[in-house]
């Protein structure tokens, strides 16, 4: 069954039920202009597999948004840093309030699993580090780096892209929720799983390899639940993919005792 509302808090969300009695709840998190409609295959695919799944719509994007998709598109890639920060910032601010409401509504307990993709990702591995219920997420052509070194222009994929210059509130975003410069945020060792095309120079997978590298020079236990599985050839559209990304994830959830109980 599918469902789609508001929390009492506002959020737009939709869930997908499983059949008979659930094993947890799963949230998904769409893409940069993708609205939590899109998410509908993940979640129906979640909820196959016993799964209480969940979706909602990222800050300024479908029910919350104020732009079509062109206009978000420039607005945000003309200066990345100032528009885009407070997007991700602002939605992993929104995850424990999703949380709260899912685990109510359906009568679920922690822990909570997530995946997202690209920018969707970007946000669930920032929520893992901030509340204590996400024991699992899988990020699919995403990055721990809200910098994005090394990212290419979408519109014309030999240039780099322009990163413009926070603001004051994208800066207080990123100060507070950026994984890669809080590895303490880290150290109870939720188990984050990197989904990356070897050939992805929009978000470039060595984001990942950083993350893991700087959580173990100070928490090395943690760092070992930080993996990444890496597609040879595969760019940032490839890799994103549902046929291309949903197998590995879906292998991984069936690999775990009780699904994502390891």
């Amino acid at each position: 069954m599918t469902t789609a509302q508001r929390t009492p808090e506002g959020l737009p969300v939709i869930a997908v039920l499983p059949e008979g009695t659930p094993r947890g709840l799963f949230i998904h998190l769409h893409a940069f202009s993708q609205t939590k409609e899109h998410t509908l295959p993940i979640l129906e695919a979640l909820a196959a597999k016993g799964f209480v799944a969940v979706s909602m719509d990222a800050f300024q994007h479908g029910e919350r948004g104020f732009e079509d998709g062109r206009q978000r598109f420039a607005r945000v890639f003309g200066n990345f840093r100032r528009h885009m920060w407070p997007i991700l910032g602002q939605t992993t601010l929104d995850v424990p309030r999703l949380i709260d409401w899912a685990l109510g509504e359906f009568q679920l307990q922690a822990p909570v699993f997530m995946s997202g993709l690209s920018m969707g990702g970007d946000i669930a591995v920032a929520a893992a580090g901030l509340d204590a219920r996400i024991s699992h997420v899988i990020a699919v052509g995403s990055a721990p780096d809200w910098k994005r070194p090394g990212m290419h222009d979408l519109r014309d994929m030999s240039q780099l892209q322009a990163t413009g210059d926070a603001d004051l509130t994208a800066q207080f975003f990123y100060e507070h929720l950026d994984p890669l410069t809080h590895p303490d945020a880290y150290a109870r060792a939720p188990a984050l799983h990197f989904i990356c095309g070897a050939a992805d120079d929009h978000i470039p997978p060595d984001g990942a390899e950083r993350f893991k590298a700087t959580l173990a020079d100070k928490h090395p236990k943690a760092s070992e639940r930080i993996s990444l599985t890496l597609l040879p050839n595969l760019g940032h559209g490839q890799v994103c993919d549902f046929d291309i990304w949903w197998p590995i994830v879906s292998r991984q959830i069936d690999a775990l005792p009780g699904g994502f109980n390891a």
